[in-house]
């Protein structure tokens, strides 16, 4: 059977359409400009009403990828407790450029990371891994997670070392 052709829309009703799109998705999630743009390109929206649509939410204040970027981060470090890599990757597959990745990202360095990364261990493992078998699942897991190796080393170590206790100060003077 053969595909029916959508009837051709009004240059207006086009814009309202593509706007009404834009409005839903952003009313479930925040999404990037280029999530947003792809999201009406497969809905076959025109690439002059998409550009025209983009334009009009970002001006009304509804589409910001520095806003974007900045929740990620928080939703991902505090929620899944990822680490910078996954979240730089997370946000260059939604089209965010490179320099707000790294502003959302802030200034955190290896003394934040190993923080979480530590963190992260004396939840999952309130004993400290008790052999090499149980430190490579704990290595596997925080690299799944997206912390650097050197970061997962080090917070392995010091989980060991402090006996579980959470240390929010270890790497300070490494900083």
């Amino acid at each position: 059977m053969a595909r029916r052709q959508p009837a051709p829309v009004e240059p207006e009703q086009a814009l309202e359409q593509a706007l009404a799109r834009c409005y839903r998705h952003l009313g479930q999630r925040e999404h990037s400009a280029a999530e947003l743009r792809r999201r009406l390109e497969r809905a076959g929206v025109e690439p002059d009403v998409i550009d025209e649509a983009l334009a009009i939410v970002v001006e009304q204040g509804y589409l910001d990828d520095a806003r974007y970027a900045r929740l990620l981060v928080e939703d991902r470090r505090n929620l899944d407790g990822w680490g910078a890599q996954r979240i730089r990757a997370r946000l260059a597959q939604a089209g965010i450029e490179r320099e707000l990745i790294e502003q959302a990202l802030g200034d955190g360095g290896h003394a934040g990371e190993l923080a979480a990364a530590t963190a992260i261990l004396q939840r999952r493992w309130p004993a400290p891994p008790s052999d090499a078998a149980e430190r490579q699942r704990a290595f596997g897991q925080l690299i799944r997670l997206g912390y650097e190796p050197e970061v997962v080393y080090d917070a392995i170590r010091a989980h060991e070392r402090d006996g579980g206790a959470l240390s929010c100060h270890e790497g300070d003077a490494e900083a």
